[in-house]
């Protein structure tokens, strides 16, 4: 059997591995990259095996990786290697067009929106944080603001700005989706406010699934709201499983229990439905699998989807030696969780939008199609 195909039966592993570890590129200085940032910062888009995931490139394990690719070709296709020799072939994901275009006030549309996997826009709307600043209140994993530090974006995009690259992306490149977050203000509201105002103004333009991501509003009032203003899905990230890590990687955001984060994840998936509603665990930060697990069924049970990410420490943090999640572990988490979903019928192409939809994160998708064979 040829190295090739053997890696094609197993590619739920390599894809864990390459996802963990990252890819070392030559010249790899280009606008499908960002520096800083919230989300998959520090990462590029490829495709293997018919799957599109994010890499990160530029993580210290990135510098350390097994893994390389040559040179890609003018159609973005290049050799993935680990260890020195040829295992596969991989497809970089390009440009896109609406990159090139302006808003009406003149800024680059790739410091308003970026296009992530595929297909995908997203943004942060705030790209700042109440927390960020103070090491007392900050979550350790984060680096929302460092994007300003490096230019590739503003501090905050206003409704038409989303609108007007929104409109553009899906016109150019055929955009599926938006999901919008947002660093935390000062507000009580958490954020929802702006996202509101976001939403609504760009749903009058184009129609296209949003999510839209923030911590848990004091009012759930603004779940019907966000709905009714276009919203077709809402992430409220829990990062972390348990107290013991909530308390020591993220001091600020465990200060909003998990209590009412479960209020809040039942208030709106009477709202939203079963499975638009999701949350964000990364996997790595010190929580055990069976403490993972244990929180993805309670979620599962009242309609949350459970998007188990692989940590990938980031530059410029606290954590940005922090080692990730080797295979093993993420295969004991994402195996079982992808059975209990398949259970519950709420698999990522069940759902309206959002990072589960997209799933370019983690593996867990291609867990679930293993389930459903």
């Amino acid at each position: 059997m040829s190295s090739i195909t053997t890696l094609q039966k197993s590619h739920h592993t390599l894809l864990n591995d390459i996802q963990a570890l990252g890819i070392r590129i030559k010249n790899a200085e280009d606008l499908t990259i960002r520096k800083g940032g919230a989300g998959p910062t520090d990462h590029k888009a490829i495709t293997i095996f018919n799957t599109t995931i994010m890499v990160p490139i530029y993580s210290s394990s990135a510098k350390n990786s097994p893994f390389e690719v040559t040179e890609p070709s003018k159609m973005g296709m290049a050799s993935l290697k680990k260890d020195g020799e040829i295992i596969t072939t991989i497809r970089f994901i390009g440009e896109p067009k609406f990159y090139k275009e302006k808003s009406s006030d003149g800024i680059p549309f790739w410091k308003i929106a970026r296009l992530h996997s595929k297909d995908v826009l997203a943004t942060t709307i705030l790209q700042t944080c109440i927390r960020y600043k103070d090491k007392k209140t900050s979550c350790q994993f984060c680096a929302i603001e460092e994007s300003l530090k490096y230019d590739t974006t503003i501090a905050y995009k206003k409704p038409h700005h989303l609108a007007e690259v929104a409109k553009k992306a899906v016109e150019l490149d055929g955009v599926s989706q938006f999901i919008m977050t947002t660093g935390t203000p000062g507000s009580s509201d958490r954020g929802a406010k702006i996202l509101f105002e976001s939403v609504a103004t760009v749903a009058k333009e184009v129609s296209i699934p949003i999510q839209i991501q923030c911590e848990p509003p004091d009012d759930f009032m603004w779940f019907d709201k966000l709905k009714k203003a276009g919203a077709s899905s809402i992430g409220m990230h829990l990062e972390a499983v348990t107290e013991r890590v909530r308390n020591s990687i993220m001091p600020g955001k465990a200060t909003v229990s998990l209590l009412y984060y479960f209020k809040a994840f039942k208030a709106a998936v009477t709202i939203f439905g079963k499975g638009n509603v999701s949350t964000y665990i990364l996997a790595g930060l010190g929580d055990t699998q069976e403490e993972i697990l244990e929180m993805s069924k309670k979620l599962i049970a009242i309609g949350v989807y459970p998007f188990v990410v692989p940590f990938v420490p980031v530059r410029n943090t606290p954590l940005e030696n922090h080692r990730s999640p080797d295979k093993d572990f993420m295969h004991g988490i994402l195996d079982p969780l992808a059975f209990d979903l398949v259970r519950a019928g709420m698999t990522s192409d069940t759902l309206a939008s959002g990072c589960a939809k997209c799933g370019a994160c983690s593996t867990l998708s291609t867990f679930e199609k293993k389930h459903t064979i």
